[in-house]
């Protein structure tokens, strides 16, 4: 586990034509300095696992705008009118999953199951071209496990080992995220030295976690300002 200096080096494992999974649910819980950092990265191609894909001009959204994101894999995309008119445009590639159904889909990728049933989405259209199967006369649909080359997540804090503590509700994909990357790197308010954290708080433990950063961005109520601005 490495922490970093800075974000141009904490993002040299990222590459074209990769699967990443970002955390965030709109803004919040979101890596916004390693987004940041994205946007300067001359990288093209990603299919970026996450709730959404930013706001409009913000987080995620910026990089659709950019076109280095061929494809989306989430839940709620129509926040961002950005991302539909990239779809409707044919620059950009969906895939919407019920929020349970996304959340789900990254546990079993972090538990190394190669997919599970759900009776979410049957007889609509979210069924389409996938594999049906009666269990004690019920329709399951089966939904393949969702894993990626790199997670970009975000944290509270860490401390020197990289195990991690998150704030709320910011918590929300993250901890799933660390368990389904190959490469997990976590951004975070504050490191403090190992031991200083108490074992019942850390969510993620430090052996998914292969570097961390701290925050340059923050998420207010008044919006995102520097860390040394919160």
């Amino acid at each position: 586990m490495k922490v970093y200096s800075d974000a141009a080096e904490a993002l040299q494992s990222v590459k074209s034509n990769q699967t990443i999974m970002v955390g965030g649910f709109g803004l919040v819980g979101a890596p916004l300095t390693l987004i940041d950092e994205l946007t300067r990265k001359e990288i093209d191609g990603l299919t970026v696992i996450s709730n959404n894909l930013g706001e409009k001009g913000k987080g995620l959204g910026i990089l659709v705008n950019q076109k280095k994101i061929k494809k989306g894999i989430g839940s709620y995309f129509t926040s961002n009118r950005d991302v539909g008119n990239a779809y409707q445009k044919g620059e950009l590639e969906l895939e919407l999953l019920p929020q349970g159904t996304l959340a789900e889909s990254m546990r079993a990728g972090g538990a190394g199951l190669g997919g599970y049933y759900t009776k979410t989405g049957v007889g609509t259209d979210l069924a389409k071209g996938k594999e049906e199967k009666i269990i004690g006369g019920v329709t399951y649909l089966f939904e393949p496990a969702l894993k990626a080359d790199v997670a970009l997540i975000r944290a509270w804090k860490a401390d020197t080992l990289g195990n991690l503590v998150y704030y709320k509700t910011a918590q929300n994909f993250n901890p799933l995220m660390a368990t389904a990357a190959d490469v997990v790197i976590a951004e975070v308010d504050e490191i403090v030295e190992a031991g200083e954290l108490s074992p019942e708080e850390i969510v993620t433990p430090h052996l998914f976690v292969d570097g961390i950063i701290r925050a340059e961005k923050i998420l207010t109520k008044d919006g995102v300002v520097s860390n040394e601005q919160k």
